[in-house]
């Protein structure tokens, strides 16, 4: 099963923070911070502007993106979390 974006979303993987601090002390789960980067996995076709003309969407697969904390829906499947963003949720795109 896959998941295929509609309209001007993206489906992103989001990316773990280590769970330890550099002087070796494990953070439990309930001190972690939402994780605020992601690599996208799929992307839709993009909106449609008033004239219902297609616009080309800035974000593309493999891209690793920053996004707002609380954006977004996340969705379960195959034991895999994702979560599914409009283009708009997203701050930045991460250069390599």
């Amino acid at each position: 099963m896959t998941l295929r974006p509609l309209g001007d979303r993206i489906v992103v993987v989001p990316i773990e923070k280590e769970s330890t601090t550099p002087s070796g002390i494990v953070l439990p789960e309930s001190s972690k911070e939402k994780p605020q980067e992601g690599k996208v996995i799929a992307a839709g076709p993009g909106a449609r502007n008033d004239q219902g003309e297609r616009v080309p969407m800035d974000v593309k697969v493999d891209d690793v993106v920053l996004y707002a904390k609380y954006a977004g829906t996340e969705v379960k499947l195959n034991g895999q979390k994702y979560l599914i963003l409009r283009e708009s949720d997203v701050l930045a795109i991460l250069d390599a």
